[in-house]
């Protein structure tokens, strides 16, 4: 699957996969189950994305927030990634 407008392909990992893998993040506290109090979306510049782990290129757009607990923890996600942790994270919270 990709979107062209976002540039975003999900590569080796399905859409199954990385459900999965924002799941088990989660739970493991990888990834924040609050939401974040701050964001916004820009170009990216060679990010690591924090829920798929893969790059997130110049050519697509970065998520940026800073979550409410934990000290306002930073996460950086692509487009399609934020959506689905933000899915995930509503749909399991603790």
């Amino acid at each position: 699957m990709a979107d062209g407008l976002l540039g975003y392909s999900w590569g080796r990992m399905g859409r199954e996969d990385l459900h999965l893998l924002i799941r088990q993040k989660l739970e493991d506290g990888r990834l924040p189950h609050d939401s974040v109090s701050r964001g916004g979306g820009r170009p990216a510049d060679g990010e690591k994305c924090d829920a798929c782990e893969t790059l997130i290129t110049r050519a697509q757009l970065v998520v940026e927030g800073i979550t409410l607990a934990g000290g306002g923890r930073p996460i950086q996600l692509h487009v399609e990634c934020f959506q689905l942790w933000n899915d995930e994270r509503r749909a399991r919270k603790p």
